[in-house]
């Protein structure tokens, strides 16, 4: 056999041998909520992203990706045993990185808004980036949302994201080294831990971002469902979202959820001043809990599945916030068209504006000093 014959019959059976592995490999698995970790390993920013799975001995399902250290699902049970995807998201990282979202996402290094941009730190004036009616709202345009964290996976019911943000980064003063531990745990809750510290003085307020719909399907209104929130008091916005100063009483007003009330039934009631500065809600109430993670803040319940949240938190306040925004122009996961008033957030935190209100709970973070906050979304059926 002449050696170019040779060359041609061997590369035949490699081609051949290629084929038949391609045939035997199983296809990629997907997750019990339709997602693939292929679309979510890529680059960002020079990092790699991908996605990380949790499940307990219920068949309950978190999905998680370090881009941004976000909630990309969640999969709990209905009052009939079905299983219901109950946060917005996308299929891919791509989505996440392209859209302009927050979709599930760790917010920082301060969650909600800050006036005007300006907070002042060991009697320096520091001007943050403004994003938000000349406010900076959630840490900045490029806020720990647009991250890559690093993350550990513990077990299969604990992931660990962690991210150092540099001082200087959104004009923030500070080395702020942070972490966030995300455990599904065997009562079907996700519980939230998070912890910083810091070489500078400076501010820092944690949250989770997520955007939940109990009847699984993000095409539908929350506006039937049931809210529920343990607060004598909220605190009022003005016309750009920015706090007043103010703590008001919720009593006879649109804002009393102390008993359980459909999210819809005064949302639209424009001649409340605050409602329509809002644009429906978008406010954060000052808890009764008082700091005790053993009380519920807030329960949110859905009559079409039965599905029940509740919301557990160490922090003294939680902005509720409506979906207002939304506005049919992001399809997501499964194709679900994400219109106004189709999702609630439940973001547990300090006041908004907190570096610039003396008197309330203070954001303030000192070297030496830890920070810790905690959060806990319950899912359970009625």
């Amino acid at each position: 056999m002449r050696l170019n014959q040779l060359i041609l019959l061997l590369a035949i059976v490699a081609i051949a041998a290629c084929t038949q592995k391609q045939k035997e490999a199983p296809a990629e698995q997907a997750t019990l909520s339709g997602l693939k970790k292929s679309d979510f390993q890529s680059v960002v920013n020079g990092d790699s992203t991908n996605l990380y799975v949790l499940t307990n001995a219920n068949g309950v399902e978190v999905v998680l990706t370090n881009y941004g250290g976000r909630i990309v699902s969640v999969m709990v049970p209905d009052r009939d045993g079905n299983m219901k995807d109950v946060v917005l998201g996308f299929n891919n990282v791509d989505d996440y990185v392209n859209v302009n979202n927050n979709f599930g996402a760790t917010i920082g290094r301060y969650g909600n808004r800050i006036a005007n941009g300006k907070i002042m730190v060991e009697g320096v004036e520091y001007q943050l980036p403004q994003n938000n009616f000349g406010h900076t709202l959630h840490g900045g345009p490029e806020g720990f949302d647009k991250k890559v964290f690093k993350a550990e996976q513990i077990n299969n019911q604990t992931v660990v994201f962690s991210y150092l943000s540099k001082d200087g980064e959104a004009n923030f003063p500070g080395n702020l080294d942070m972490k966030v531990t995300m455990t599904l745990t065997d009562d079907n809750a996700i519980d939230l831990q998070y912890e910083a510290t810091t070489d500078k003085e400076t501010v820092v307020n944690l949250t989770n971002h997520s955007y939940f719909n109990l009847s699984g399907d993000g095409n539908n209104t929350i506006l039937n469902d049931s809210l529920t929130i343990h607060a004598d008091a909220f605190t009022p916005v003005d016309d750009t979202f920015m706090t007043t100063g103010e703590i008001s009483p919720v009593e006879g007003t649109p804002m009393d959820f102390r008993t359980p009330a459909a999210i819809g039934a005064r949302i639209n009631d424009y001649d409340y001043a605050q409602l329509k500065n809002g644009d429906g809600y978008d406010h954060n109430w000052v808890l009764n809990t008082k700091g005790d993670v053993t009380q519920v803040a807030a329960t949110v319940y859905s009559p079409a599945t039965g599905i029940v949240l509740d919301v557990y938190t160490d922090e003294p306040g939680v902005q509720v916030y409506t979906g207002n925004f939304l506005d049919g122009t992001v399809t997501g996961k499964n194709g679900a068209v994400y219109a106004k008033r189709n999702a609630i957030c439940l973001e547990t935190q300090k006041y908004p504006d907190s570096p610039n209100k003396a008197d309330w709970p203070s954001p303030y973070l000192k070297p030496g000093e830890k920070y810790t906050s905690r959060c806990i979304y319950k899912f359970s059926v009625r």
